[in-house]
């Protein structure tokens, strides 16, 4: 599916859809690209003098790969978090910006990308060139992490006050790996949109206003002021998971511990029980008359000692 925004005359913003049997509009300063079929990808390929990228280009980590100028333009990967459910991942959508046009590209969906198509529809952005737009998208990124952020703060309050419940500790230990997952993705972001604007404040240094520079500077410092957060977090995380498995070990323990006083407590029985249980024809207690109820006092007599010198040694 192709949308592509129109800067028009009078300063006004329309999205409107885009087919590749129609020309391209000469006012179209952003052409959106999600999930494009085989037509819509040969109708692209006219528009480049490159190959369109591919999932697998897209997914590219070396920094010559993510941030580049080519023939067609000033190229950027960017990584975008996307939620689904309760899980988080990220989304790397690729761009190319030339004069005036900015053209990206996804293979999946992408929330803020549909956010900014809403502010627009209701006049809600300030935008007047296709940098405006690959701004506000890193800007808006940012602000959906300090969401994310947030969210994983509740959360782990929530944890914290489960982490001595029997009954929900597996479920908080899995809650506990998914906010740990989550907060490498908030921070994976975050370096990366870190490396896009300075990329793109170096690249686009002589074109930048004053407040596109402003802009970029202002998300550089809210990046700067969030990434503290995400070492909290994981901090926080870390010991919450180190305490709730040192509660889990400490349970188990007290349950072998048990076993183990167990096995003490019955081994003098255990051996009186075998001493008179041996089959020899001379033994002067098989003939006792008070034998039997002798033996089954001395049984309990070894035990009850047995657990007194645990009690007063502190080991129960």
């Amino acid at each position: 599916m192709i949308s592509a925004c129109q800067l028009k005359e009078d300063d006004t913003l329309s999205i409107i859809s885009v087919t590749p049997k129609e020309p391209l509009p000469s006012d179209v300063i952003w052409l959106d690209v999600n999930q494009p079929d085989k037509e819509e990808r040969e109708w692209l390929e006219t528009l480049f003098v490159e190959d369109v990228p591919d999932e697998e280009e897209m997914d590219d980590i070396e920094s010559s790969s993510r941030f580049r100028v080519g023939p067609d333009g000033v190229h950027i990967l960017s990584l975008f978090p996307q939620r689904l459910a309760n899980d988080t991942r990220g989304v790397n959508m690729s761009f190319t910006m030339r004069k005036n046009l900015l053209i990206s590209f996804r293979e999946d969906d992408v929330s803020i990308v549909r956010l900014l198509r809403n502010y627009i529809r209701h006049d809600k952005a300030d935008i007047s060139s296709a940098l405006d737009i690959l701004l506000l998208l890193q800007d808006l990124k940012v602000d959906q992490l300090s969401d994310l952020i947030e969210d994983a703060y509740s959360t782990l309050d929530e944890t914290a006050d489960q982490l001595l419940d029997d009954d929900s500790v597996e479920k908080t230990l899995r809650e506990l790996v998914r906010q740990e997952e989550l907060n490498s993705q908030i921070l994976q972001a975050l370096y990366d949109t870190r490396r896009a604007l300075r990329f793109i404040k170096k690249t686009f240094e002589v074109t930048l206003d004053d407040r596109q520079s402003k802009s970029i500077d202002e998300v550089l410092n809210d990046i700067e002021s969030i990434l503290p957060h995400t070492q909290f977090l994981a901090n926080k995380i870390n010991f919450q998971l180190e305490a709730s498995m040192g509660y889990t070990n400490n349970k188990q323990n007290k349950i072998i511990k048990i076993f183990s006083v167990a096995a003490v407590v019955f081994m003098p029985p255990t051996w009186i029980a075998s001493v008179y249980g041996m089959n020899f024809k001379f033994m002067p207690e098989l003939d006792f008359k008070y034998g039997y109820p002798l033996s089954i006092f001395l049984m309990f007599l070894s035990a009850l000692l047995t657990y007194l010198f645990f009690k007063k040694k502190g080991w129960l």
